[in-house]
């Protein structure tokens, strides 16, 4: 388990410039966290580089973005997009007799779902199937990039693949009712994850979210060498969840959103990052708060951690951003609602005695309980419930300031970083918004 290293001061203003060079790995879909370093990069005036996941034809075949695909990537990027397939994971790969993960799953019907047995052989031969893939293309990227990249230019690389559910029909209903259940619909995250359908989540998960990371270090060795014999730097992040600390009763607090399936996965990815770093590599997750995105729907209640963010910027200067994010939340209020009663309602949450086996640290990620599930998803229905308009809501304006704070956080760090992993809890953002 990695020694808790919260970020306490400001880092320094980066020093990167026109001419240095990001590269973001992991396409960029709506908005989320990569949103947040992307505009400071765009606004140091760096070279923006992307690439894709790819795109899958009717029959499965993994492709490169067609034109219109492409204009369009290219456009939300604001930058040149390598067009080279970088899909992560296995569960469309084949294994030696030509059958997919996915096959092994089908026609399996939601009651069945703990008495599926896989073939492990068959697995483990598409996984290797899915690396030999990916860090194929991987390669292609990497000496695409040594084309684009000047060899007196500083680098900095953005890691931002998450997640890697498999796409069998059998998984949604189920991790609804893992994430989402009460009652009769509840199933435990325990039982699932010693299940054969959750160990292949695992193993997906660790490929997409955590192996992915030493992919990228190792396929831009010669970039790295080049340009650091040259005098620029080359910074890797990516991006990681372990917990956060949020207002709890007045105190800034360690907690966590529980049933966290890609914990693991994410322990992974700091051991990756602390490897590469022992190497020389500067290399470093950071790990960041809790915010709602299209991804992080399926994680009713995830959101709850969030509403303090409003008590950590009165705390930390209480400024023009407080001011800002303050009125622009209380506008997206009912009448009869206001921030105070938000705040109110989810501390009282978070300092429930439901909660309190829940702040164990040293045994992060923890499994889920009925009565934690009836508690979280009770409260995030009242908070939600809330909003004047269920589509423009006060999560979204709160997530907004998290990713903009965290992509200042990481940019400025990224210049000369100091560990392989940082927590970035709400104290530190707080006061990186208020900052300027």
């Amino acid at each position: 388990m990695t020694t808790y290293n919260p970020m306490r001061e400001l880092p320094a203003k980066a020093g990167y410039k026109a001419g240095d060079m990001f590269v973001l790995c992991g396409e960029l879909f709506g908005r989320g966290y990569a949103n947040g370093i992307i505009d400071e990069a765009r606004r140091a005036g760096m070279t923006i580089i992307g690439t894709t996941v790819g795109r899958r034809d009717a029959d499965g075949t993994l492709r490169p973005l067609n034109d219109a695909e492409l204009a369009e990537a290219e456009a939300n990027l604001g930058g040149k997009i390598i067009n080279v397939p970088l899909e992560a994971g296995f569960d469309m790969e084949p294994d030696g007799s030509g059958t997919t993960p996915l096959d092994q799953l089908k026609g399996v019907k939601t009651d069945e779902w703990e008495s599926v047995r896989l073939n492990w052989e068959g697995i483990e031969a598409s996984r290797q199937s899915g690396i030999r893939r990916f860090t194929a293309n991987m390669g292609k990227v990497a000496e695409e990039l040594e084309r684009l990249i000047p060899a007196g230019a500083s680098v900095l690389f953005a890691h931002s693949m998450a997640g890697g559910i498999p796409r069998a029909r059998i998984f949604m209903p189920l991790l609804n009712k893992v994430f989402k259940g009460q009652g009769e619909r509840f199933i435990s995250s325990e039982t699932f994850w010693n299940s054969e359908l959750g160990r292949l989540c695992q193993l997906s998960f660790d490929e997409v979210t955590a192996d992915t990371f030493r992919y990228l270090i190792d396929a831009t060795v010669a970039i790295r060498k080049r340009n650091t014999a040259a005098g620029a730097r080359v910074s890797y992040v990516a991006y990681g969840y372990h917990g956060c600390e949020v207002l709890v009763n007045g105190r800034y607090t360690w907690q966590t959103y529980t049933p966290y399936l890609q914990g693991w996965a994410k322990v992974r990815l700091e051991d990756v990052a602390t490897a590469a770093w022992n190497e020389g590599v500067r290399a470093t997750v950071f790990n960041c708060p809790e915010i709602l995105t299209n991804s992080s729907a399926l994680f009713l209640g995830v959101e709850i951690s969030l509403y303090p963010l409003l008590a950590a910027l009165e705390k930390e200067g209480n400024g023009k951003a407080a001011e800002q994010v303050r009125q622009e939340c209380q506008a997206l209020l009912k009448p009869d609602a206001g921030v105070r009663d938000i705040l109110e309602k989810a501390n009282d949450y978070l300092a429930s005695p439901v909660l309190a086996p829940f702040g164990d640290y040293a045994g992060w990620p923890l499994h889920n309980t009925p009565e934690l599930a009836e508690l979280m998803l009770g409260c995030s229905e009242e908070l939600l419930g809330m909003n004047a308009n269920p589509k423009e809501i006060v999560c979204g304006v709160l997530s907004r300031a998290v990713f903009s704070g965290v992509g200042r956080l990481m940019f400025d760090a990224a210049w000369a970083p100091a560990a392989p992993v940082f927590w970035l809890n709400h104290d530190v953002i707080a006061r990186r918004l208020q900052a300027d």
